[in-house]
């Protein structure tokens, strides 16, 4: 099947993927753009699994003040090299997640930063609230697991719908960012200020 410049230009456009990369998932795809994007979002996927085991020495910390000067983030995101650290979309990407954080109020970058404290009450709280609600001790259980998972899905901003754009989580943007990119990267720490908290 012939692919048009026009077509590889708007996969690339919605995609910010490479000429040649987007050529080849239109072929793939029989021209359909829709499932062009699905390939290389997979492809991006299976590439920055790879990425994530080298090291990210570089990066950036941006700051973002929320209109009204009420809330402000601090956001340090590692790359690998110097060169994609000033680039403007690994730039816009952290401004993006600065701003997502101002939104959502998460309270750790992943599961591996909440104190396993927070998380042993939390568990006791949801299995009291299922004896409460008169369930079996092994509906309890299993009400308590979905709980802990709601919980890391509110406050983990890896697992956190991105507010941009509700369709994918953070994690999913960061993976697309390391796939256009081409290096790993990472969301080191962040700092959330609200005025009165």
């Amino acid at each position: 099947m012939k692919i048009s410049a026009q077509q590889v230009k708007e996969l690339r456009d919605r995609t910010g993927i490479g000429m040649m990369d987007c050529k080849k998932a239109l072929v793939e795809t029989d021209g359909n753009v829709e499932n062009a994007i699905d390939l290389l979002r997979k492809k991006g996927m299976a590439k920055a699994a790879k990425k994530a085991s080298r090291t990210a020495n570089e990066g950036a910390v941006i700051s973002y003040i929320h209109p009204g000067n009420k809330i402000g983030v601090l956001c340090e995101v590692n790359c690998e090299t110097d060169f994609v650290a000033k680039n403007e979309d690994f730039i816009n990407f952290i401004k993006d997640v600065c701003m997502h954080i101002a939104a959502a109020n998460p309270i750790a970058v992943d599961r591996d930063g909440i104190d396993p404290k927070t998380i042993e009450r939390e568990k006791e709280i949801y299995r009291e609230q299922g004896k409460t609600e008169g369930k079996p001790e092994n509906i309890v259980e299993k009400i308590m697991i979905g709980r802990v998972e709601k919980y890391y899905a509110e406050n983990c901003l890896l697992e956190q719908n991105f507010v941009k754009d509700t369709t994918k989580t953070i994690k999913e943007l960061l993976t697309e960012t390391i796939a256009t990119m081409g290096e790993n990267i990472s969301i080191a720490k962040f700092t959330r200020y609200q005025i009165g908290k």
